[in-house]
This record gives structure tokens, sequence and C-alpha cells, in this order.
């Protein structure tokens, strides 16, 4: 690596090295660095440019205030002079060389040697999280009478009313983001096109003003659309009939006062062009490619029809979830709904189209290549500019994050290693030919703090995997959990880690949407399945193998904790001379039969009964594991080879009320943590 190149990469957060999986240094290619500094505008693309690039980088005053300042609570800052601040409620308050320890909570200004910057003042930490568990549910699957082919709010709202009942403390959910309204409609909840904004495919129909205000024809014709359960969910089908019926059903609506919300306005905007020239705002006219420019206002007074309607399902989106809300605190529960913040979007989605000044252009977040992904990933989403975020007082992130926290009693973010560093592939690079950019991990992890202390929500981070040990650090320092799962909770010799030593402050379930459910992974189905895709990267023996001492590591970790019974015990057998037959008698002792398979249903059991010994806060159970299921929700590496996300459940809302693995379960885990007799007390 050229020594400039090195040095200019280093000015603007572009790693030139990076530890791989095996704790081995890999070097940066010069021209992925090059590409990835294009990508924050800076020209390395020649010596001179090099050159010239740096020398602007090295002359920019340190001293200097930055754009954005980031002051946890409590804690002043030296200021190169005297200044004004104004406080986030119209206050002012005059400042002499520094900020004063006592500046409140808040979004404030600052105007002091002639700069005005903002100043975020952020909580040191979050309170404590309570000691709770709860359901892992991916909402689609989730169905009942009422549900239209897959699960909607109505189920959520159900269901979180009767686990709250039944000892949950928390519902955990799949991100709820937007997608575009063309066909066909994305899958995936992790590459929306929207994280401000929800996704209408959830709403129930039947529980909107407009329905209950229809005539009875209208009605009759709306509930004459409803589709069926199919044995794969079928997005398409249930986009068709319910944007059929909202549209029937949208005469009857109040109309939505869009001057109050610019955001969704250019949201609904975007959505109704998207009708027109499809989900990628990419492959529009050129002239539809800038929000704010002449013929899209045009467009939007054109279609001010659909504008209105795309608004509206957002008006009912936040209806339907404050009334998950409610549901949740009528229960009781301590934690309530926590929702998942996908670690990015589709560059060619509504946010794409809206924050292109705060978004990299032409960047794919990925990962870098590890032991079960050989060539990297590429995730195809875009990523935040970092300079262009503190040049803009952070107003996209921070939106983003109130929207996501509106309805939320907790906040899963997805990739919470992002908020230090992600990895970005220049456009024409394979996956594994990208590098690290850094982030403000202060200033992104103290914003997420501010947004969530002010929703008085939970924080989990998602950091399973390779992950820097300045990132378990900073959630625990922020009193924010991360994630312990129990596939991953091993010792360097791949035995399992007893559950007492997992760590206090995370959410610990036993597997994720990505790993084999409970079920699959005591019958190798996970093996089954990957060679059959022709995923797997050894053969099948070698795979099957390991599986088979990975189901034993795991039953000599369950039998150890006396979690699992001892196999059942044999009576000795003798062999009698009358018709040669083996009679058994009661010789003997009973001896226990060291071969003896457990039945799975007791060993999902115990793998729960491991969750509840462990001194984790928060505790998650998948519905899959403990329906039966033995298909995982999404396998990475495929894309239609494989159903992913669109698996429903085996039951539905009224079959799992009633059935005896869930009480099982559920008592379980209400003995390990019982409910608080006053939610709001602290915990220890």
């Amino acid at each position: 690596m050229n020594r400039r190149l090195a040095a200019l990469a280093n000015a603007h957060g572009v790693s030139t090295w990076y530890e791989d999986w095996r704790h081995r240094r890999v070097e940066v290619a010069p021209e992925t660095v090059v590409g990835v500094l294009g990508l924050l505008g800076v020209d390395a693309t020649s010596p001179t440019a090099i050159a010239d690039a740096l020398a602007a980088a090295r002359a920019v005053d340190r001293s200097a205030l930055p754009e954005t300042v980031v002051l946890t609570h409590g804690r002043s800052r030296t200021l190169p002079g005297p200044g004004v601040v104004t406080l986030e409620d119209g206050g002012r308050r005059a400042v002499d060389g520094e900020f004063p320890a006592d500046l409140p909570l808040g979004w404030h200004r600052l105007a002091c040697a002639d700069r005005d910057v903002t100043v975020v003042v952020v909580p040191r930490r979050l309170p404590v999280s309570p000691d709770a568990w709860g359901w892992m549910l991916q909402l689609y699957a989730l169905t009942s009478e009422r549900s239209w082919g897959m699960g909607d709010l109505g189920d959520l709202a159900d269901f979180t009313e009767w686990a709250g009942a039944n000892g949950a403390g928390l519902v955990l959910l799949n991100p709820l983001h937007a997608v575009g309204p063309a066909h066909p409609v994305a899958t995936s909840p992790y590459s929306p096109a929207s994280r401000r904004f929800v996704n209408p495919l959830y709403l129930r129909v039947s529980d909107t003003a407009a329905y209950r205000a229809a005539d009875p024809a209208t009605r009759a014709v709306v509930d004459a659309l409803r589709p069926d359960r199919g044995p794969l969910i079928d997005y398409d089908e249930v986009w068709a009939a319910k944007r059929h019926a909202l549209e029937l059903l949208h005469p009857y609506a109040q109309p939505v006062d869009l001057a109050t919300d610019p955001a969704l306005t250019s949201f609904a905007t975007w959505c109704a062009l998207a009708e027109k020239h499809g989900n990628d705002w990419r492959a529009w006219p050129a002239r539809l490619h800038h929000p704010d420019g002449p013929a899209v206002a045009e467009q939007r007074r054109q279609l001010a029809d659909r504008v209105a309607f795309y608004a509206w399902l957002q008006h009912l989106c936040d209806e339907q979830l404050d009334a998950v809300t409610a549901a949740a605190r009528s229960a009781g529960m301590p934690v309530g709904v926590v929702h998942d913040l996908a670690v990015g979007i589709d560059p060619g989605g509504a946010d794409g189209w809206q924050l292109t000044d705060v978004l990299a252009q032409g960047v794919r977040v990925g990962a870098p290549p590890d032991d079960f992904n050989q060539l990297g990933q590429d995730w195809g989403l875009a990523a935040w500019r970092p300079d262009r975020l503190a040049a803009t007082g952070y107003a996209a992130y921070r939106d983003m994050l109130r929207r996501a926290l509106r309805h939320a009693g907790g906040l899963r973010v997805d990739h919470v290693a992002g908020l230090w560093r992600l990895w970005w592939v220049p456009p024409g690079g394979g996956a594994a030919e990208g590098t690290y950019v850094r982030y403000d991990a202060e200033a992104m992890l103290g914003i997420l703090a501010l947004e969530a202390h002010r929703a008085g929500a939970v924080v989990v981070g998602e950091d399973l995997g390779t992950v820097q040990p300045t990132v378990t650090r900073g959630l625990r320092g922020r009193n924010m959990l991360g994630s312990t799962v129990l596939w991953f909770a091993r010792d360097d010799n791949g035995d399992f880690v007893p559950p007492a030593r997992w760590p206090r402050n995370a959410l610990a379930t036993i597997s994720t949407h990505d790993l084999p459910t409970a079920p699959g992974f005591l019958i190798g189905e996970h093996v089954r399945v990957r060679d059959e895709l022709k995923l797997l990267g050894t053969e099948v023996a070698v795979e099957r193998a390991r599986a088979a001492a990975d189901r034993d590591r795991l039953l000599t970790m369950l039998r150890a904790e006396n979690l699992l019974p001892d196999p059942t015990p044999q009576l000795p057998t003798v062999t009698v001379a009358s018709e040669g037959a083996e009679q058994r008698t009661d010789a003997g002792p009973a001896l226990p039969d060291a071969t003896a398979a457990p039945d799975d249903g007791e060993v999902v059991v115990a793998m729960h009964a491991a969750l509840a010994a462990s001194p984790t806060r928060l505790l998650g159970v998948s519905l899959y594991d403990v329906l039966g299921e033995v298909r995982q929700p999404n396998m990475p590496g495929t894309v239609d080879e494989y159903p992913n996300w669109r698996l429903p459940l085996p039951a539905s809302v009224a079959e799992i009320r009633a059935d005896p693995r869930v009480a099982r379960i559920a008592e379980l885990l209400s003995a390990a943590r019982p409910r608080p007799a006053d939610p709001a007390a602290p915990q220890q």
C-alpha cells in the first residue's frame, strides 16, 4: 500500500487492512481503497490527486468545532470561545469557554466562533433492562381465522395480549419496514425500501374505521377478497388482495393531513411513482430522480389521490401498532414489543431516493469472508456516509430511530457493529473485495441511547460473529444488551458452554432466523437441505458427522447441567430355551443404556431449560422451535432456491394457545423469570 494513499485512507476512516475471523491480518487491495475513497467524495485516482487530497485533509483545523458535537450528559467540553446555546425547547444559555455540565438531554444549537453547529446531549447510559422472557415471532408466519394469508397486526395484538397474560414480558418481531408497492413484492424484511415507514402488508383490513364505516355491500366485496392460507406465504397475492380492499375502503376514510409530515408526503409520493415506474427509482426517468425537483412536484399533483392513499396506509399502520402497544401495556409486559432495525436499505427504495445527500451512492454493504461464508457477503444494501451524517447534524439517523421507536418497548439493532464500522464493497467489486469504513461510534451509539431513553425502550445489539471487543464494551457501558445464541456459546474446543457462564447483559436465544431450528438441528435437517441446494463447502458425509458430533456435544452439556434426564434405564435380559426367544426378566438391577437416544421433544425442552438457567436478562423463545418446525425461516446464500421468509408457522394463533408444548415452555420460562410485582421497579 502506497504510504500516501494509506495516510489519506486513515484520514477518512477507510481501513487499509483488517483482522479476519482467524485473527490474521489481511491487507486491502489499493484499488479497493481508491474505490471506497471515491464513494466518500475523495479523489485518489492518481498520485497528484492523492497528494492534493492529503494536503486538504491535513489542512483541517482539528481544534475547531466539529459540525456536530455529541456531549454525554454531565460532562463538559472546552470551546474555542464564548457562545450561545439555543436549547431544544427554545431557551437560550450563554456559554463562556466550555459547555456547562448541566445542559439538558436533547438536540440543541451552538453559535460560537463564527460557527453554528448541532449539539446533541445524550445520556450516559440507559436504565437497566428488566429480567424477562418472551416470544420471538416472524409476524408474517402467524395466521388466524381473521388474517389474510399471512400474519397481521391484529394477530400481533391478540398474540401479545395472550402472551403477556401467560408470563411473557416481551415479543420480539422481524423488521416491519416498508417495501415497494409494485410487484413482485419483496419478501426479505432485511432489504427494505424504507426503515422509517411500515409495511402495509401487515394491516388487518377489517380493523380499520373505514371498514366499519362502509356500507354492507362494500364490506361483502372486501370480505370476498380474503386469500386463503397456503403451504407458503404468497406476498403478491396478499398484497393484491389487501390493496384492492383498501382502495375500496379509502373513500370511507378520514383524510390525512399531509402538511404535518413532509417526510410522509415524500414517502407516499415515492410509492405513487413506484406504482407507475417500478420499485427501483434509479430506473425511473431522470427527471424524477430528485424528490425536490419540479417534475416530482408536478407528478405529486397529478397523482394526488395515490399519494393520499399511501399516506393513509401509514396512518392505519400507526393506529394498529398503537393497539399492539396498548395490548402489551394492558398485559403488564415489563418490556413489550421489541422491533427489529435492519442494518440497511435497498438503495433503489424510498429512503435511497429521499436521503441521497447522506448515503454513499453505489456502495454495497456486506461482510468479509469468514468460516461460514468463504467468499464474503454482499447484502446489496446502501450505507450512511459518516461525513455527511455529521455535516447534517445526524438528522436522518435521528428521524429513522424516532420512527422505529414510536411503537417500541425495545429495539433490536441488526449487525450493531455497523455503528462502529461497516464493510463497504465498491462498484464492480466482489463481496470479498471491500474494506471497513469507520463511523463515529460515540455519536451513533449516543444518539441511539438518547432516542431510546426518550421512548423508554430497551436496546438489544446483534453482536454475533466476529466483532471487535470495543463493540461489546460500548454496549455494556450504555446498558444496552448484546446477543447470546446457544449454537455459538462454545469454548475453544467447540464444546457448549454451560448457561451459567453466559453473559448477564444479553438477549439469549437458542437460534436465529438464519440458523437451524432446534428440531431441525437435532435431525440434521440443515445438512440435508444445504446438500440439496449445493451449499456445502465439504463432503456431505463430513457435514453429517460434524452435525452428529455437535448434537452429542449438546446432549453432553445438557446432561452435565442436569437439564436433560439420563438415558432411560434398561432391564437386563436373559435368553431362555423356550422357542429360543429372548425374554426380559426382573433379575438384577436396572442398568442405563448409554446408547439410548433421548426423545427430541425432551431435548428441545432441555434447551429451553438452558436458557432459563442462564443469568441473561432477556430470553427469547422461537415458536418454530417449540412447535416442532424443522425448516429454518431463511437460508443464507439462497434467493429463490429456498422459501426464505415464506414459511408459515405449523399452527394458528388459536392452536398455539391450546398447544401443551407451548404451555410447558411458558411455565418453564415464567418460573425462571417471574413477572415483577411492579414492572417499573429497579432491577439488580
